[in-house]
């Protein structure tokens, strides 16, 4: 994989079974369960703070007032909440 390419779940799930020496669906089994339990604590209002990593969180967007680019027509926004990352300084450091 080249600097600029994407790093697919399948991508992850198959260096994941190699890492650990065993099977792809093991690998997307992993991968899919770490997804699962991310998504679980969001929803359940629970932060997820992976030290070295990141922080997952739940941010709650205000309803807002929007312009309809095709028409141009005013449009209500409503509120919603929505799922955030912020890096953590282990894997800022490993980007620079």
């Amino acid at each position: 994989m080249k600097g600029g390419d994407t790093m697919t779940k399948t991508d992850l799930a198959q260096k994941i079974s190699s890492v650990l020496g065993t099977s792809k669906a093991d690998g997307d089994r992993a991968i899919n369960t770490v997804i699962d339990e991310i998504t679980r604590a969001l929803k359940s209002g629970q932060d997820v703070a992976l030290t070295g990593f990141g922080t997952f969180t739940v941010s709650n967007r205000k309803a807002r007032q929007g312009i309809n680019p095709q028409t141009g027509a005013k449009i209500q926004i409503p509120a919603m909440k929505v799922p955030k990352f912020k890096a953590g300084k282990g894997l800022k450091d490993a980007v620079k």
